[in-house]
């Protein structure tokens, strides 16, 4: 009985096999001197995966406190300096005046009052220039400022060419002389005012008068007659210097010779003389043609005054009187002289 309560004991439900397999393991390790850790068992989950797209940017320029080095504006050394250092000295720069050279006369222009600078700008593009780089400065030029100062100059400078004019003192020629005036080109002073502001240049602009030539100069008047009624004398001078004097015959007092200032519009070599058809006394005369007793002798310089020369005759013993129909009359040698010494156009001054 007792035995069969101990075999009941011992034949209890035997262990599962994972029990078994742990209490083994716990047994070597007590064998073995080992510490065995509990086993756990875990569970392994895959998260899902996401892919993002990758943007390429570019990094922007690093500016830094100064201007790179060498960099220039317009010329202006601005390398190294602080952004507002350099705006003010290109507007500095940009300040000077433009010198205007006209002839020998220094003018100057101030071309803030003339042009805008973009100053800030041309800066700005430096900060991120390459060093040794030259900027350029846009400048903007108002025309109607330019226009008004060119305007000033050309009249300024403007003067006006004089004629040389003839003038006589007790029947004596004077003669004024003639003076040549001059002249701005306005276009083309602007074009090259212009042209220095864009450049931003503070180089000269040079221009040069132009010569206004008188109409009338002095030596148009080269020879002059001049002829007293009173003193029957006909006078040639020279460049206002007396030449020549001659007798002569002048028109009777029924017949005067006009005073006045004439000139020399014809000259006849032997000369046919046609009676005046309005005067009474030519009436039933007939036309003489050339030879010794043609009235006008061998030579006819016809004034400006219709109908009245100065011319030969075959009359010599009038010269000195008052004895013609209103010409003036010369011996035959000295009408042929004077014939070949003035031209048409000489002016003949009576008195």
């Amino acid at each position: 009985m007792k035995h069969l309560l101990s075999f009941k004991r011992f034949s209890a439900k035997p262990a599962s096999a994972a029990v078994l397999f742990v209490l083994g393991l716990a047994a070597a390790g007590a064998l073995s001197g080992t510490v065995i850790a509990d086993v756990t068992t875990s569970t392994t989950t895959t998260a899902p995966v996401t892919t993002t797209a990758a943007t390429t940017t570019t990094a922007a320029p690093v500016l830094g406190p100064t201007i790179p080095t060498g960099v220039r504006v317009a010329g202006v050394r601005v390398g190294g300096l602080a952004p507002a250092d350099a705006v003010a000295a290109v507007q500095a720069a940009f300040a000077r005046p433009l010198t205007v050279v006209v002839d020998r006369t220094l003018l100057e222009i101030d071309p803030r009052t003339q042009a805008s600078a973009y100053v800030k700008t041309a800066v700005a593009k430096a900060r991120i220039a390459a060093p040794g780089t030259n900027i350029t400065l846009v400048v903007a030029v108002r025309g109607a400022p330019v226009r008004a100062w060119v305007a000033k100059v050309v009249k300024r400078f403007a003067t006006k060419s004089v004629d040389a004019k003839l003038d006589f003192r007790n029947a004596k020629p004077v003669i004024r002389q003639d003076r040549a005036g001059r002249s701005v080109n306005g276009k083309q002073l602007t074009q090259r005012v212009i042209a220095a502001l864009r450049a931003n240049t503070r180089l000269p602009v040079r221009v040069r008068t132009r010569t206004l030539p008188p109409a009338v100069t002095a030596a148009s008047f080269g020879k002059v007659i001049v002829i007293n009624r009173g003193a029957n004398r006909l006078y040639l001078f020279d460049g206002g210097k007396l030449t020549r004097t001659f007798q002569v015959a002048t028109g009777q007092a029924i017949y005067p010779t006009p005073k006045g200032d004439f000139h020399i519009v014809v000259k006849w070599m032997n000369p046919t003389w046609y009676p005046p058809t309005n005067d009474a006394w030519a009436k039933g005369l007939k036309p003489v043609p050339p030879g010794p007793s043609n009235p006008l002798g061998t030579r006819w310089m016809g004034l400006s005054s219709p109908g009245i020369g100065i011319h030969g005759t075959d009359e010599p013993t009038s010269i000195g009187y008052s004895a013609s129909h209103g010409c003036i009359r010369m011996q035959v040698p000295d009408a042929e002289w004077l014939f070949e010494h003035v031209d048409v156009g000489t002016t003949v001054h009576i008195v």
